[in-house]
């Protein structure tokens, strides 16, 4: 495929969405290619990669409750998928790829029946609604799971298993051995809860802590980010504690911080799973009870399945639970270290350039057929 080959990317709303659509953008601009992004009014707020490109934006609803609110999505959607078809005859992509949530959903449709090729990407191990009603219409669907619920059997010839993206600076720490954890050593414990934190995260691990034996809480180090009204609670009790804790609602140097940890506490959101794999570190999730379709709870027992995490239903998720297994963990430093080598081995850390090499060859295809045709 020549360079002048125009990849269009349908994402927006919230991070599990945007971080793998980001991870492709930088895998195709770093090959030359030209990107450009259709997203929805939120998507005015993005940097990075995502903010340097040729973007637009498009109507985008989510179903509300009650009949108004389903009356409003529908009318969104159809102006977006209206406003998506003018884009594209404008921009003439050569290739539309989805990252699933409605904001994608106009630009996909909208692509599939003007005959240009697709290909949805699925973040979780769990289909997504807007991905659900796109199989049918897309060329291809890229997932991150081996085994992933709500794909139709007619469908399942064209999936193809990616990995989920992460961006060039966490792929970096596949290579970076897991930190040495001796019997008698510290621990780096990293605690995140997605964008905005987690309040559970701030109630129960600072008291688990308390709860070990004063010569095992010694060796504890802690980066916890919070919810920005947690942080001063949390500061107060580590700091009555005397642990060493850096406590923040948001972290700049994630990749940095996940290559020092020996242990990951974590909700399971598709990028978080993603980036633990690609990192090769061990971790305790806890699904987000009310994610779509307990989608989080599929995430996590996948990993628990390879060996890579363990994880925790929130109702499990007390301080005396958590304070026993850390202590577990201080006394059997061992698990630990094969956690990590079985979370390195269960991540695909060439997804960008696996899901890169997909959305190319199905528009090589695409043109081929039609220069045939003339």
């Amino acid at each position: 495929m020549s360079m002048d080959c125009t990849i269009v990317l349908g994402a927006g709303g919230t991070g599990g969405h945007i971080f793998p659509a980001e991870a492709l953008a930088e895998e195709l601009n770093s090959h030359g290619y030209r990107v450009v992004l259709i997203t929805d009014k939120r998507g005015r707020e993005y940097k990075g990669i995502l903010g340097s490109l040729e973007r637009y934006t498009i109507r985008a609803g989510t179903f509300g409750r009650g009949f108004t609110g389903k009356i409003s999505a529908v009318t969104d959607i159809a102006v977006g998928i209206f406003q998506a078809r003018r884009l594209l005859k404008k921009i003439k992509p050569d290739v539309v790829v989805g990252f699933g949530g409605y904001p994608s959903f106009p630009t996909v449709y909208a692509a599939s029946g003007m005959g240009i090729p697709t290909v949805i990407h699925e973040q979780n191990s769990v289909l997504g609604r807007a991905n659900r009603l796109l199989t049918k219409r897309t060329t291809k669907i890229a997932t991150t799971f081996p085994d992933t619920r709500f794909i139709d059997e007619p469908y399942k010839s064209k999936t193809v298993l990616t990995g989920n993206p992460v961006r060039a600076a966490i792929r970096a720490l596949h290579a970076i051995p897991y930190p040495e954890l001796s019997h008698d050593g510290n621990i780096h414990i990293l605690v995140t809860g997605g964008s905005q934190g987690a309040a559970i995260f701030s109630q129960i691990v600072p008291a688990a802590i308390a709860a070990l034996p004063g010569t095992l809480r010694s060796r504890i180090r802690v980066d916890q980010q919070c919810r920005p009204e947690d942080l001063e609670t949390t500061r107060i009790a580590y700091a009555q504690m005397n642990i060493s804790a850096d406590v923040s609602a948001f972290f700049t140097d994630i990749p940095a911080r996940l290559a020092s940890a020996h242990l990951v506490i974590a909700r399971a959101g598709a990028s978080t799973i993603a980036e633990l794999t690609a990192a090769g570190r061990p971790s305790i999730l806890v699904p987000l009870p009310t994610s779509m379709d307990n989608h989080q709870y599929y995430n996590a027992n996948s990993l628990e399945e390879s060996g890579g995490g363990w994880m925790t239903p929130q109702e499990g998720f007390t301080a005396a639970a958590l304070s026993s297994r850390i202590e577990a963990f201080l006394s059997l430093p061992e698990s630990l270290t094969r956690a990590a080598s079985a979370a390195r081995k269960a991540g695909r850390v060439n997804a960008a350039s696996d899901l890169a090499v997909l959305a190319l060859h199905i528009a090589a295809q695409s043109k081929l057929k039609r220069e045939k045709a003339l």
